[in-house]
C-alpha cells in the first residue's frame, strides 16, 4: 500500500490497517508533511473496500506530540498559521466523517494537536503509563483547535483544568474521563487493540459506515430532532440486505453472511 516520507500504511489483518506516524525525530508532530499525509492516507483508506477498520499509531517513544514548534516558529505570517490550523480541522474532521471506524492505540505522550487527534478516533486505547495534556498556555498558545476535539469528550470543569493548567493527565485518569477507551500494560496493547478491531471487522461495513455518520450527527441535534433523524437513519438502515439478513441470521441461530449493502 502506499506509504509517505511520514506516515506508513499496512494491512495487518484482513479488513484491518494501520497508519502509523513514522516521524520519531520530532516526536511524530502533526507537520504541514505529516497532516497532508495522513488525510490523503485517510482518504485513500476511506475509499478502499477492503478495509473495514483503522489502527493509527506513532513510531518511536510516543503518539504525538502535537505541531512541529520548530516549523510554527518559521511560519511567521497570518495567513500560514491559519492554513496550518486549517489543514489539522481538515484531518480531524475527516476522521470524524470517514465511514470507517478509527481506533488510536497510544503509547508515551500525547499532547496538543496529538491529544486532539486521539479524541478525534472512534476509539482509543492506550499504555498503562501513557500522558495525555493539552499545553499550549505553557508556552502562550492556547490549545483552542485541540479542545474542539477533547471537550466533545470529556466535561467542561475537566477540560478547563487542562487548558489552563497545562498539566498532563495519566491513563488510568484518561480512561476514567471518558478521553480514552481503556489503558493496558505496554506488551499486551497490541493484543487488545487488534482483537477490538477484529470484533468490528466482522459487522457489516454498511452498518457501521450508517451508524457512525448518524451517530456524531445527532450529538449536535436538540433531542426532539435526534429522534426524528436516528429513525430515518434506522428506517434506511432497515431496508438494507445486511439488516434482513442480521436479523434472519439471530432468528435461524447462525452466523450471518454479510453482503455490506
Amino acid at each position: 500500500m502506499t506509504n509517505f516520507e511520514t506516515v506508513k500504511l499496512k494491512k495487518i489483518y484482513e479488513g484491518i490497517s494501520l497508519v502509523s506516524i513514522n516521524d520519531p525525530k520530532s516526536y511524530n508532530s502533526l507537520s504541514f508533511k505529516t497532516l497532508n499525509s495522513l488525510i490523503l492516507t485517510f482518504k485513500k483508506l476511506d475509499r478502499d473496500n477492503s478495509t473495514k477498520v483503522i489502527i493509527i499509531e506513532g513510531t518511536g517513544k510516543g503518539f504525538s506530540a502535537g505541531h512541529n514548534l520548530k516549523e510554527v516558529r518559521g511560519l511567521k505570517k497570518k495567513s500560514k498559521y491559519q492554513k496550518l490550523f486549517n489543514l489539522c480541522s481538515k484531518l480531524m474532521l475527516q476522521i470524524v466523517d470517514g465511514r470507517k471506524p478509527v481506533i488510536a492505540k497510544v503509547h508515551g505522550a500525547a499532547f496538543a494537536a496529538g491529544c486532539q487527534l486521539v479524541a478525534s478516533c472512534d476509539l482509543a486505547y492506550s499504555t498503562k503509563d501513557a500522558i495525555f495534556a493539552t499545553p499550549g498556555v505553557n508556552i502562550g498558545l492556547f490549545c483552542s483547535t485541540p479542545m474542539v476535539a477533547v471537550s466533545r469528550k470529556i466535561n467542561r470543569k475537566v477540560m478547563m483544568k487542562m487548558l489552563l493548567t497545562g498539566e498532563p493527565i495519566k491513563a488510568n485518569y484518561a480512561k476514567e474521563i471518558g478521553l480514552i477507551n481503556d489503558c493496558y500494560s505496554r506488551s499486551i496493547l497490541n493484543k487488545e487493540v487488534l482483537k477490538i478491531a477484529k470484533q468490528i471487522a466482522s459487522k457489516s461495513n454498511l452498518t457501521i459506515k450508517i451508524g457512525k455518520k448518524a451517530f456524531y450527527k445527532q450529538l449536535e441535534m436538540p433531542l426532539s430532532k435526534a429522534y426524528a433523524y436516528t429513525s430515518k437513519m434506522m428506517t434506511l438502515n432497515m431496508m438494507a440486505r445486511d439488516a434482513k439478513e442480521g436479523i434472519s441470521a439471530f432468528i435461524e441461530k447462525r452466523k450471518p453472511n454479510w453482503k455490506n449493502k
